[in-house]
């Protein structure tokens, strides 16, 4: 297994790098662009666009560059890095991988292309109220046959949902869950937006026989297409979170090393030493589980069961860390002009996206028996 970039895969670190630490130079200038809609800067994602980065995971026939896990894994770290709000993991991971892996061809080569070029920002419409985390549709329902297709029922939360220009539903069908694309448009769709605790957008959509066309063959069970793609969107929201955690660290150390008391840097005092000590630990075993399932999904197995792993170890660390940089920054760690809050917030909401560490543990402990011994890839 080999664990290091080569240099293709350095000059397009270097270069998503160098684009969002100047975009979002400072937690302030991340907590402007959050501050109005969309939740995002447009030029930011138009920048990405240009520079491939939205079209990274696509086949190059259908308008994408050919990319792998590790490019998205790349991509998704630096944005992380920085917490930039741009929706890489929800528009380009999440919902783009739906249309891959269940689009027609000529579905795939109209969103891809459009969403590569930056002119496009799809959203995935899955999670129903009282659902929790479940992977099948069962409060939208599809009625219809051929291309004629109507769903009823209601999608909350929806990331991005308002500002969506395509929403992929998942709804239910007979034998399954289906997929479906419905229009921002389309009669009989509401679509109520709000803001979330880490400055990212959500929605209630509402679906009231409204027209939606198959994604892919008309009526099928998606199911595993959905699941794949989950796993996939998981495997790059821990990613994110690893950026993420990673900043916090360095933000927490450096604070450590400057920030006297009774005339002597804090750094001194062993007891603090030992907790930011804990905290790499918590973030190399985070490394290490989410690049582990990164691997898998490189050999093209079944991902799931590693993405599960991955947002477990990143559920736990991330709150470790989180919470650590708050209380060694003492009462600064608090406020909103801080960055190590935001931080915390951000890795609060992907902890609770796609699966939380309570769920992702149920899920592990339910196949337990299946293993008699722990293999490292499937």
């Amino acid at each position: 297994m080999d664990f290091q970039l080569d240099s293709e895969q350095e000059a397009l670190r270097d270069a998503v790098r160098g684009l969002l630490t100047k975009a979002y130079d400072t937690s302030e200038t991340r907590r402007e662009a959050t501050k109005k809609d969309p939740g995002w800067d447009e030029k930011t994602w138009q920048r990405l666009a240009e520079m491939g980065v939205l079209g990274l995971p696509f086949a190059e026939e259908d308008g994408g560059m050919g990319a792998g896990p590790a490019e998205v894994s790349i991509v998704a770290e630096e944005i992380g890095r920085v917490i930039a709000p741009e929706p890489f993991v929800e528009a380009v991971v999440l919902a783009g991988g739906l249309v891959a892996a269940a689009g027609t061809s000529e579905q795939r080569a109209e969103i891809l292309g459009a969403l590569a070029e930056g002119n496009l920002v799809p959203a995935f419409a899955h999670t129903e109220p009282g659902s929790g985390y479940s992977e099948t549709a069962t409060g939208v329902t599809a009625s219809g046959s051929g291309d004629s297709w109507t769903l009823t029922g209601v999608k909350e939360p929806v990331l991005g949902g308002a500002r969506a220009d395509l929403l992929i539903v998942s709804a239910a069908v007979e034998g399954g869950t289906g997929l479906f694309l419905v229009q921002p448009d389309a009669s009989g769709l509401t679509r109520t937006g709000y803001k979330t605790f880490d400055g990212g957008r959500a929605a209630h959509v509402a679906f009231d026989s409204t027209p939606a066309t198959p994604l892919g063959d008309a009526g099928a069970d998606q199911s595993a297409a959905i699941a794949a793609t989950v796993a996939q969107a998981q495997i790059a929201y821990g990613h994110e979170s690893l950026g993420a955690m990673d900043t916090a660290l360095a933000t927490t150390v450096e604070y450590l090393k400057t920030r006297k008391q009774f005339g002597v840097p804090l750094m001194t005092f062993q007891a603090l030493t030992f907790r930011a000590a804990d905290m790499y630990v918590s973030l190399e075993l985070a490394r290490s589980t989410v690049s582990w399932a990164t691997l898998v999904l490189l050999d093209g197995g079944d991902a799931t069961e590693a993405a599960s792993r991955a947002k477990l170890q990143v559920s736990k660390a991330g709150r470790h860390i989180g919470q650590e940089a708050i209380q060694l920054h003492g009462g600064i760690g608090m406020t909103a002009e801080y960055s190590v809050g935001h931080y915390m917030g951000r890795l609060t909401a992907i902890d609770h996206a796609l699966g939380d560490g309570r769920h992702h543990l149920n899920r592990l402990v339910a196949t337990l028996d299946d293993h008699t011994v722990i293999e490292p890839l499937p």
